[in-house]
């Protein structure tokens, strides 16, 4: 993909987190069913980094389970950070951060137990940009830690497909964009527009190879028919004890 495709779609969805912070927030006022299984398995001590954190549903519900291990939610939006701070979890921290700029990792402190990437890499567009991100976040875990992440399959909802709409709405065609990529548009307190990548099995097996991961869990859930999203669990290639939440 063209750097200046890339950069285009990265500013669209920037420019509808902006916008759209506080009626996107009202939508996400409590974790997806697939989101909380995985909190759910986190142990209490556990040190996590949470990227994409948004509202900070995450932290809401190690707040409910007292959590007791480190936590730092990174997002590009300041307008879903100020909804996060009150999340209710004492330790938390928050730091206004752009994940698909290679900077945001000199805000960590690594290395920790589990990073975690809800509904994040679908909005990530290019391979290479991908493999980047996922390679560093293998950099932040320690030697057993877990990268837990969901990606939107909004193609199983007839619904959602009837949202996509032109890349002539963004000044692009299909020619410039990637198998995958899609344009969402947004209907909850105006109209928006949102870049979305809908993955297959083929590139997610080779994206956890290319970054030194290990897939040791995949379920679906989330939404009518518990296959709005779909939910990955890998740990370092490296790592002897695959930690699995349960």
């Amino acid at each position: 993909m063209h750097a200046a495709v890339a950069e285009r779609l990265l500013q669209v969805n920037r420019e509808f987190y902006q916008a759209f912070a506080r009626p996107f927030a009202e939508t996400r006022r409590r974790l997806q069913p697939g989101a909380a299984e995985l909190v759910r398995g986190l142990p209490p001590d556990a040190s996590v980094l949470d990227l994409g954190c948004g509202s900070g549903e995450v932290p809401r519900a190690l707040a409910r389970r007292l959590h007791r291990g480190a936590y730092l939610g990174l997002d590009d939006c300041e307008g879903l950070l100020d909804v996060a701070r009150g999340c209710g979890l004492r330790q938390a921290t928050f730091l206004l951060a752009d994940l698909a700029a290679p900077g945001w990792p000199e805000q960590t402190h690594p290395p920790y137990d589990c990073a975690l990437a809800l509904a994040v890499l679908h909005h990530l567009p290019g391979e290479s940009r991908r493999a980047e991100f996922v390679g560093t976040v293998r950099t932040l875990l320690n030697s057993q830690g877990m990268f837990a992440f969901s990606v939107w399959q909004f193609q199983t909802s007839e619904r959602l497909r009837r949202r996509i709409v032109p890349w002539e709405g963004i000044g692009l065609t299909a020619a410039q964009v990637d198998p995958g990529d899609f344009l969402l548009d947004w209907r909850h307190g105006g109209r928006g527009l949102r870049y979305v990548h809908a993955f297959d099995d083929a590139e997610l097996v080779a994206l956890a190879g290319q970054a030194g991961f290990r897939p040791v869990r995949t379920f679906l859930s989330d939404g009518q028919g518990g296959r709005l999203g779909r939910y990955e669990v890998w740990t370092p290639a490296s790592s002897d004890v695959a930690r699995r939440p349960t």
